[in-house]
Protein backbone atom coordinates (compact mmCIF):
# COMPACT_ATOMS: atom_id res chain seq x y z
CA UNK A 1 0.00 0.00 0.00
CA UNK A 2 1.48 3.33 -0.87
CA UNK A 3 1.15 6.63 0.65
CA UNK A 4 -1.82 7.84 -1.62
CA UNK A 5 -4.30 4.73 -1.23
CA UNK A 6 -3.46 5.19 2.70
CA UNK A 7 -4.41 8.98 2.48
CA UNK A 8 -7.63 7.78 -0.17
CA UNK A 9 -8.77 5.47 2.86
CA UNK A 10 -8.36 7.60 5.67
CA UNK A 11 -10.19 10.23 4.20
CA UNK A 12 -13.28 7.90 3.09
CA UNK A 13 -13.41 6.83 6.56
CA UNK A 14 -13.72 10.08 7.50
CA UNK A 15 -16.22 11.58 4.84
CA UNK A 16 -19.57 10.30 7.02
CA UNK A 17 -18.01 12.83 10.11
CA UNK A 18 -17.34 15.80 7.84
CA UNK A 19 -20.53 15.68 6.18
CA UNK A 20 -22.45 14.89 9.33
CA UNK A 21 -20.61 18.80 10.53
CA UNK A 22 -21.39 20.56 7.40
CA UNK A 23 -25.01 19.63 8.10
CA UNK A 24 -24.43 20.81 11.57
CA UNK A 25 -23.03 23.99 10.94
CA UNK A 26 -24.19 24.87 7.03
CA UNK A 27 -26.23 27.61 5.95
CA UNK A 28 -25.70 31.80 6.02
CA UNK A 29 -26.60 31.95 9.39
CA UNK A 30 -25.69 29.18 11.97
CA UNK A 31 -22.06 30.09 12.49
CA UNK A 32 -23.06 33.60 13.04
CA UNK A 33 -25.39 32.74 15.60
CA UNK A 34 -23.23 30.24 17.18
CA UNK A 35 -20.23 33.38 17.06
CA UNK A 36 -22.57 35.74 19.13
CA UNK A 37 -23.82 33.73 21.61
CA UNK A 38 -20.03 32.49 22.20
CA UNK A 39 -18.78 35.93 22.87
CA UNK A 40 -21.94 37.31 24.38
CA UNK A 41 -23.82 34.41 26.70
CA UNK A 42 -27.21 33.99 26.91
CA UNK A 43 -29.22 36.13 24.68
CA UNK A 44 -32.90 37.09 24.26
CA UNK A 45 -34.31 36.71 20.45
CA UNK A 46 -34.77 40.94 19.43
CA UNK A 47 -31.09 41.52 20.99
CA UNK A 48 -29.82 38.13 18.77
CA UNK A 49 -31.64 39.73 15.60
CA UNK A 50 -30.13 42.62 16.19
CA UNK A 51 -26.61 41.42 16.20
CA UNK A 52 -27.07 39.56 13.03
CA UNK A 53 -28.05 42.81 10.81
CA UNK A 54 -30.31 41.65 7.95
CA UNK A 55 -31.77 38.38 9.10
CA UNK A 56 -35.61 37.95 8.82
CA UNK A 57 -38.01 36.76 11.31
CA UNK A 58 -38.91 34.02 9.99
CA UNK A 59 -35.19 32.75 8.67
CA UNK A 60 -34.07 33.27 12.94
CA UNK A 61 -36.58 31.58 14.19
CA UNK A 62 -36.51 28.24 11.62
CA UNK A 63 -32.53 28.62 12.03
CA UNK A 64 -32.64 28.14 16.12
CA UNK A 65 -35.51 25.56 16.04
CA UNK A 66 -32.77 23.84 13.61
CA UNK A 67 -29.99 24.68 15.46
CA UNK A 68 -32.05 23.32 18.89
CA UNK A 69 -32.73 20.21 17.49
CA UNK A 70 -29.26 19.77 16.39
CA UNK A 71 -28.37 19.65 20.36
CA UNK A 72 -26.38 23.18 19.70
CA UNK A 73 -28.73 25.88 21.63
CA UNK A 74 -30.89 26.08 24.19
CA UNK A 75 -33.99 27.65 24.56
CA UNK A 76 -35.46 29.02 27.75
CA UNK A 77 -38.94 30.51 27.65
CA UNK A 78 -39.99 32.00 30.76
CA UNK A 79 -44.12 32.60 31.19
CA UNK A 80 -44.49 36.31 31.54
CA UNK A 81 -46.35 38.93 29.71
CA UNK A 82 -44.84 39.88 27.14
CA UNK A 83 -43.00 36.88 26.36
CA UNK A 84 -39.45 36.44 27.61
CA UNK A 85 -37.04 33.88 25.59
CA UNK A 86 -33.32 33.40 25.86
CA UNK A 87 -31.24 31.48 23.73
CA UNK A 88 -27.53 29.97 24.80
CA UNK A 89 -25.23 27.34 23.35
CA UNK A 90 -25.50 23.74 24.74
CA UNK A 91 -22.32 22.13 25.71
CA UNK A 92 -22.35 20.34 21.88
CA UNK A 93 -22.75 24.16 20.18
CA UNK A 94 -19.86 25.11 22.75
CA UNK A 95 -17.68 22.68 21.10
CA UNK A 96 -17.97 24.53 17.86
CA UNK A 97 -16.17 27.81 19.35
CA UNK A 98 -12.35 26.51 18.85
CA UNK A 99 -13.01 25.45 15.87
CA UNK A 100 -14.48 29.36 15.15
CA UNK A 101 -11.49 30.76 16.74
CA UNK A 102 -9.58 28.55 14.23
CA UNK A 103 -11.07 30.08 11.19
CA UNK A 104 -11.24 33.69 12.54
CA UNK A 105 -7.24 33.33 12.60
CA UNK A 106 -7.11 32.10 9.47
CA UNK A 107 -8.90 34.26 8.11
CA UNK A 108 -7.09 37.10 10.41
CA UNK A 109 -3.70 35.62 7.98
CA UNK A 110 -4.86 35.18 4.58
CA UNK A 111 -6.99 37.93 4.01
CA UNK A 112 -5.43 40.42 1.39
CA UNK A 113 -4.04 43.77 3.25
Amino acid sequence: MNLADSNEKSSNSQEPFFGYTLSIISGKWKLSIIYHLSTNGTVRYNELQRMLGKITYKTLSTTLKEMQNDGLIHREEYPQIPPKVEYSLTEKGQSLWPIIQEMCQWGEHNKEK
